[in-house]
């Protein structure tokens, strides 16, 4: 088990349009949102799919890809590791984001 490590895996579909930036340093970054689904039957034998948001973030080569072939309502997979951080709003009230910090990505799917 010493192998174990900060790892996420989804699969799932683009929420919006990437939010592309160009960084002052060079870097480009790439921030989307990921609909998962997951479908039971509730105690009545009714289908329930319940859909989870994950914001993702990715720099450079991966921001790029992101950037040339991901769009609305693609469905893509990736991996990365999971990140939270704290910033402030214009309000002054602390505010706390998780997000999962894309390693790899692979565009499922056929030719939108």
């Amino acid at each position: 088990m010493s192998t174990l490590r900060n790892k996420v895996t989804l699969i799932g579909n683009v929420g919006q349009e990437p939010e592309i930036r160009d960084l002052e340093s060079g870097k480009k970054v790439a921030k989307i949102s990921l609909a998962t689904n997951e479908s039971y039957k509730n105690g009545k034998g009714e289908k329930v799919t319940d859909t989870q948001w994950h914001n993702l973030v990715a720099w450079g080569k991966t921001a790029e890809i992101i950037e040339k072939y991901v769009t609305k309502g693609k469905e893509i997979a990736i991996e990365g590791k999971l990140t939270s951080r704290s910033y402030e709003d214009k309000e002054g009230n602390k505010r706390y984001v998780t997000e999962v910090v894309v390693s790899e990505i692979l565009l499922l799917g056929g030719n939108d």
